[in-house]
Order: structure tokens, then C-alpha cells, then sequence
């Protein structure tokens, strides 16, 4: 047996139950759970930190952490 992950709107979502019922093939719903809380504030603080103007371009990070000869 195959096991199929998608991720469909509301409008897709009514469309897909149908389709799968009307083939009578079995499925379940699984709802994707939350992020923790440290992950959450993690990314807003990046965020909050990216508006602030507190970052660099991959190719500054790049040249950082190179080990020079």
C-alpha cells in the first residue's frame, strides 16, 4: 500500500473527500501539528531582526566563516 501526503485548500479539500469516496478508498486526516513555542519565537525574532536591518547576504556569511590560506 502507497501512502500519498497532500496539502489541499478548502476548496480542494471538499473536491478530494469526494473523488476518494466515491473510489471507496480508504484515507484519514491527520491535522499538521503546531511548532513549538521556542521555534515560533525563534523565527520572529529573525524576522524582527531582518526588519531592523540586522543581517548579512549569504555571500558576507560565506566569506566569514572561509578559512583563509
Amino acid at each position: 500500500m502507497e501512502t500519498y501526503v497532500v496539502r489541499p485548500d478548502k476548496f480542494q479539500e471538499k473536491a478530494l473527500k469526494a473523488f476518494l469516496k466515491a473510489l471507496e478508498v480508504p484515507f484519514e486526516i491527520k491535522k499538521e501539528a503546531n511548532l513549538p513555542a521556542h521555534v515560533v519565537s525563534g523565527i520572529r525574532k529573525g524576522q524582527e531582526d531582518i526588519e531592523a536591518g540586522k543581517s548579512i547576504t549569504l555571500e558576507e556569511f560565506k566569506d566569514k566563516i572561509a578559512i583563509r590560506k
